[in-house]
């Protein structure tokens, strides 16, 4: 329930503080009223124009002048280098017990002192960032026009489903092949226009879903950010921006509002799960009405938890708007350089956990339902990572963020490692398991885990083929979780988490077991469904995840697009055409549903809403991937080999810190 308006007239308009105040003392003290944060006033039979605006670069820029002083604009190199990355990761070197892998703020500085995020005891020199696929795009592009006379430049904002302008300072780039577009396709693109949500005039997002058979919307209605993935990448690619720049800046305003579940309130960085447009009436007026955006920040959401991907998930699409448009002048706003370090300054701060992966809660990402994820899932690690090496790319160089970089290079550095090395396993990793000895008390202990044999399904050996294998689910002490999670799986390779060979055979894997992940319908969010009595235990007898449903070993059409991305990473376009062949034959025909059940995804989900949003985007996009794969690739991380090598133990003085990397007995593999 909204909170009582002010006196205010509505034609106020409160800014996220951080654009007027870059200091920790207004970013901690200032709270807006959450219906006088966003809000325009309309009066009945008359729509004037939208008194309010989203403050533009040169307002940020003119603001960033009147409080700190000028700094030089990033250098982006004409050709890219060799390899992608940020020199000098050894140099930060150090005793490993008088520093720490956290952003936290100055000493004697506010709780929010993003202005002199630090890392403690560590000198730095300041560090260039490199962008490297706007030239090679644009040759490789010339070239394919000079070979296909036919092909041809397509209309900005067409609705064929075709690539926008890809632009890239120096102009713009336009990428096209002359093709007929199927009657699906074009289905696709009119539903995915319609699921557009605006606001004061301006288009904002996408609902969830915009099924007129639903009876009870419930939050369907709403605009999510991680559904919003898949249609923002849609729309930059047929060239419509301004969609998702909006959407990007509008849920940067909601990341400062005040957030409270039973008078406690999380982090600020925290960005919401979901937001709604509604129109409410103004106080003693029974004509006049305005808009306002209410957003979920879990205080809404089924067991009030927090989404702890949407931050993540913003920080990705930040970047690939970047990339898309070459508009770098959005990421380069104050009031977005903040945003991202409010969001990193969550997922970098120093807690209770001895690994460096996020320790979260049931239910915090894409599966927001009990399902025994918590812990350190797979499938947040993986965005983690992806957002740390999109943040490297984006945040501004300069004395008060550089230390921010070296803090997430070393965070980069603990967590590739810890992922590659625990979290793989094949058929010998599986033979070394079933080995291994249990109640290790030492710093070379083998079973560093004191993983017992026993936790071995009995499903896996026959099920893992010989060459292939996966990450796992999840890692605690004691406890593996063996189930295979696709999103987790997809953008490790995406981000380049996982090793070129564990990729490799993650996607032998999936072309191996195909009948079981992919069937009648791609893709299984995870495999194999919780049965019989530890589905009773685990999701404590949730009716809507039974066995070979929803989260439990559903099918779910929109992990396509992130398969077809790691699939054209690895030079395996094949096997994401062969998957989009399936998912083609019956989305239009059942109606773009959500989720699919059964073990085959033979039956559209009991429960799934019709005309999803993202399930449409997620085919377009594959599509536009497939016939363009220099687009997909702009949107992946290639390795980086520096971070294996800045491990900050390497110059340990003391005999007690003992670096677990040399204790490690598998290989990693590069």
């Amino acid at each position: 329930m909204l909170p009582k308006k002010s006196s205010l007239p509505s034609r106020f308009f409160f800014l996220n503080p951080s654009l007027l105040f870059p200091s920790s003392m207004a970013i901690s003290t200032l709270k807006p009223c959450r219906r006088l944060l966003i809000g325009c006033s309309r009066t009945v039979g008359f729509f004037p124009k939208c008194p309010h605006r989203l403050p533009s670069a040169a307002d940020h820029h003119s603001l960033h002048r009147l409080h700190r002083p000028a700094e030089p604009a990033r250098p982006r190199p004409s050709a890219p280098p060799s390899h992608r990355g940020i020199l000098g990761i050894p140099a930060a070197v150090s005793d490993l017990r008088h520093f720490s892998t956290s952003a936290e703020p100055f000493p004697g500085g506010g709780d929010k002192a993003f202005d002199r995020v630090y890392i403690q005891g560590m000198a730095v020199k300041p560090l260039v960032l490199e962008n490297v696929e706007a030239e090679a795009l644009k040759e490789a592009v010339k070239e394919e026009v000079e070979r296909e006379p036919a092909a041809m430049v397509e209309k900005k904002g067409s609705l064929d489903g075709g690539v926008g302008n890809l632009e890239e300072s120096g102009g713009n780039l336009e990428v096209g092949k002359e093709r007929e577009v199927s009657e699906v396709e074009k289905e696709a693109w009119r539903l995915l226009n319609k699921a557009v949500v605006s606001y004061c005039g301006s288009p904002v997002g996408t609902v969830a879903a915009n099924d007129p058979t639903a009876l009870n919307q419930l939050n369907y209605d709403q605009v999510f950010i991680r559904d919003f993935v898949p249609a923002a990448i849609a729309f930059l690619l047929k060239g419509e921006s301004d969609v998702v720049r909006n959407f990007l800046l509008h849920t940067l305003q909601l990341q400062s509002w005040e957030k409270t579940v039973d008078c406690y309130s999380p982090g600020q960085g925290l960005m919401p799960a979901s937001f709604k447009v509604r129109t409410v009436p103004l106080d003693g007026s029974n004509e006049a009405f305005e808009e306002v955006l209410d957003p979920d920040f879990g205080e809404s959401a089924i067991g009030r938890v927090a989404p702890v991907d949407s931050g993540l998930w913003w920080i990705i699409l930040l970047r690939a708007y970047g990339k898309i448009t070459g508009d770098y002048t959005l990421q380069e706003r104050v009031d977005v350089q903040t945003g991202i370090k409010l969001i990193l300054n969550l997922c970098l701060s120093d807690g209770f956990d001895m690994f460096p992966s996020l320790l979260v809660t049931d239910g915090s990402c894409m599966i927001d339902r009990r399902m025994g994820i918590h812990g350190h899932p797979l499938e947040i690690q993986a965005l983690f990572y992806s957002a740390l090496r999109c943040s490297r790319e984006m945040i501004t160089i300069n004395d008060t963020s550089k230390n921010l970089v070296r803090a997430i290079n070393n965070r980069l550095s603990a967590l590739s490692f810890h992922i590659r090395e625990y979290y793989w396993i094949d058929m010998k990793k599986i033979n070394e398991i079933y080995r291994y000895k249990t109640e290790e008390y030492s710093h070379n202990a083998v079973n560093k885990f004191n993983i017992y044999p026993e936790q071995i399904p009995s499903w896996l050996a026959d099920w893992i083929p010989e060459k292939g294998g996966y990450l796992i689910g999840n890692l605690q002490p004691a406890h593996m979780d063996f189930r295979f999670f696709s999103l987790g799986n997809f953008w490790a390779i995406v981000s380049s988490l996982a090793t070129p060979r564990q990729a490799e055979g993650i996607l032998n894997l999936i072309e191996d077991k195909w009948d079981d992940l992919v069937a009648n319908m791609p893709f299984k969010i995870c495999y194999p469904a919780l049965e019989y009595e530890e589905w009773r235990i685990i999701t404590g007898g949730d009716p809507k995840n039974t066995p070979w449903s929803y989260h439990n070993g559903g099918s779910w059409p929109t992990l396509l697009w992130q398969f077809t991305l790691a699939c054209i990473k690895m030079g395996r376009p094949d096997l994401a055409q062969r998957a989009v062949t399936v998912a083609e034959k019956r989305l239009s025909n059942d109606k773009w549903p959500e989720y699919y059940d059964t073990r085959t995804g033979r039956f559209i989900g009991k429960q799934s809403h019709l005309y999803q949003t993202w399930t449409i985007a997620g085919f377009l996009i594959s599509k536009m991937f497939l016939e363009n794969p220099e687009i997909a690739m702009i949107l992946t991380c290639e390795e980086d080999l520096e971070l294996l090598e800045g491990c900050i133990c390497s110059l340990r003085k003391s005999s007690r810190a003992k670096c677990s990397r040399l204790a490690a007995r598998s290989q990693i593999i590069v």
